[in-house]
């Protein structure tokens, strides 16, 4: 005859307490960090599409001058009920050819202005100054002005809205 197996040992009261505050302390750290995490990855996969903004008759437009122009910008929160603008900075090349510049300095987002005289983007904040292509001529900013697409369309001058990425 054999002799019975041995019944395992009892889990002492300690090792139980234990298991059961590493388990729910675990269950408490899902609930606080799995909606942080979701939030932070929507935000990182989350594309806003190009939609384009019409700006004004393409007659109004000087060949060779750089003006401001103010849109409907692609940060427009839908639960705001208010569309917030944007502004650019946009030349007439030629006939047939536009380039928008960004408002903000790649360094830290200030806005720059345009200097006619001398054919410069300043900007006021640290000292970032553009050339008139939108590539840094001195300064911090590390990298060129952001380009908005622009296109000719019935003749009216149109801009591609998109978030900006900032530095």
């Amino acid at each position: 005859m054999t002799a019975p197996k041995p019944a395992p040992p009892a889990l002492p009261r300690r090792g139980f307490l234990t298991r059961l505050s590493l388990g729910l302390s675990a269950i408490a750290a899902a609930v606080v960090a799995l909606p942080a995490a979701a939030f932070v990855l929507r935000g990182m996969f989350r594309r806003v599409p190009q939609q384009w903004r019409d700006l004004a008759p393409l007659a109004q437009f000087t060949i060779g001058d750089t003006v401001q122009i103010r849109f409907e910008s692609a940060h427009a929160d839908e639960w705001a009920r208010e569309s917030a603008h944007a502004g650019a900075w946009l030349r007439r090349v030629d006939a047939d050819h536009f380039v928008a510049f960004s408002m903000h300095c790649t360094h830290m987002g200030c806005p720059v202005r345009w200097q006619a005289e001398a054919s410069l983007f300043m900007c006021p904040c640290h000292g970032g100054v553009f050339h008139s292509d939108g590539s840094v001529a001195a300064g911090p900013p590390l990298r060129p002005l952001v380009r908005y697409p622009v296109r000719i369309r019935a003749d009216r001058v149109e801009i591609g809205t998109a978030p900006i990425p900032m530095g």
